[in-house]
């Protein structure tokens, strides 16, 4: 039984809107020049969105990893760096403020890419499925009787919703994580979450 394709454009879209946060951080805290991390993302993308419509889906998972890599490489540079910068105060704090909300919003991106493209073996995987499924998260359309909406399966945008809380809460608020890989990864997005938090709360105090 075929089953329609998930689309990809929330997640390029995405992947677009973390590229450009990383424009707008100083020097001091990118990773090489951002045009050189932008084109190979960029390229990277590419190539994955043509293997996904040729269902190339191997060379999709690879190459769609490879921008997960990326991405997350940049953001715990950008935050390891952050932090040296208010210690050593190497920055006025209106860039550093800034800097913070930046990373903070790449954080949400980069693990809701992760999200999605592990959870229960990824797009392909649950596209193939058809509806819901035993993954990592347990979504509330989950736990509705299967009656209601059987067809119902997570989307990009239901990854990012639970990224954003993760982010926000530092922990899930509606899905509860069910697998150990899951639990790391939100781990890992909450202390980079509360980290870029303890940076805007550090430098309010020295501003008063």
């Amino acid at each position: 039984m075929n089953h329609p394709r998930e689309p990809r454009w929330p997640a390029i879209l995405s992947v677009t809107a973390a590229v450009a946060m990383h424009f707008a951080l100083p020097p001091s805290l990118r990773t090489g020049p951002p045009w050189l991390g932008a084109t190979i993302v960029a390229v990277l993308v590419a190539f994955a969105y043509w293997t996904a419509m040729t269902d190339r889906r191997r060379l999709n998972t690879y190459l769609a990893n490879s921008v997960s890599i990326a991405l997350t490489v940049g953001l715990i540079n950008g935050v390891a760096r952050l932090v040296v910068s208010v210690i050593n105060k190497g920055d006025p704090p209106i860039v550093l403020l800034r800097s913070a909300v930046i990373l903070w919003g790449a954080n949400v991106i980069t693990f809701a890419l992760w999200y999605w493209r592990l959870d229960a073996g990824g797009p392909f995987k649950r596209m193939d499925r058809g509806g819901r499924h035993a993954g990592a998260f347990l979504f509330p359309q989950m736990t509705q009787s299967a009656m209601e909406n059987e067809s119902w399966r997570p989307l990009f945008i239901d990854y990012l919703f639970l990224s954003f809380n993760t982010s926000t809460a530092f922990s899930p608020t509606d899905s509860p994580i069910l697998s150990r890989w899951a639990k790391l990864l939100t781990m890992t997005e909450s202390i980079l979450s509360l980290t870029t938090l303890l940076v805007l709360i550090a430098r309010a105090i020295n501003t008063l």
